[in-house]
């Protein structure tokens, strides 16, 4: 059985660096687009509408900035659990995070939360109004989807 794998691009793309998650995830779609069982998902500034396609996953991959303890541009692959303590150990680590952490627990008790999961992390340099990343940012994106295709293949060869 092919893995289902959702790769979840979240932010704000009227903010600067806040809408990294999308921009990453516009670089990743010419090629994954076509990858079987790869599915991209433009999740915006998060909604509870998300919960069906997180829960229908077999592995999930959510894309985001976040105020991970590096220097704007740098970014991290939190795996699994790791991911877990990270949402929940600062809820102010991310503006989407209460959504994040909410979506986790509807999966959690609807018993949907995928095995294999993980959060690439971004950090950002400005958020305020302009639609580009800045350049620290934007720098991060080929390596973030080096990053994710990498990922994605290993779980492919996985499962």
């Amino acid at each position: 059985m092919k893995t289902k794998m959702l790769v979840l691009g979240i932010g704000n793309t009227l903010l600067t660096d806040e809408g990294v998650g999308i921009h990453v995830l516009q670089a990743l779609e010419p090629e994954l687009a076509h990858w079987p069982g790869v599915t991209l998902l433009d999740g915006g500034t998060l909604s509870f509408t998300l919960a069906g396609p997180i829960e229908d996953a077999d592995a999930l991959i959510v894309v985001d900035a976040a105020n991970i303890k590096n220097k704007p541009g740098e970014w991290a692959l939190l795996k699994g659990e790791d991911m877990d303590a990270f949402l929940m150990s600062n809820r102010k680590s991310t503006v989407h995070e209460v959504g994040l952490t909410d979506l986790r627990a509807i999966a959690l008790l609807a018993g949907h939360w995928p095995e294999k999961r993980a959060l690439l992390a971004i950090r950002p340099d400005v958020v305020d109004w302009g639609e580009h990343p800045t350049p620290a940012v934007a720098a991060a994106i080929p390596p973030a989807c080096a990053a994710i295709r990498e990922l994605i293949q290993e779980w492919q060869h996985v499962a």
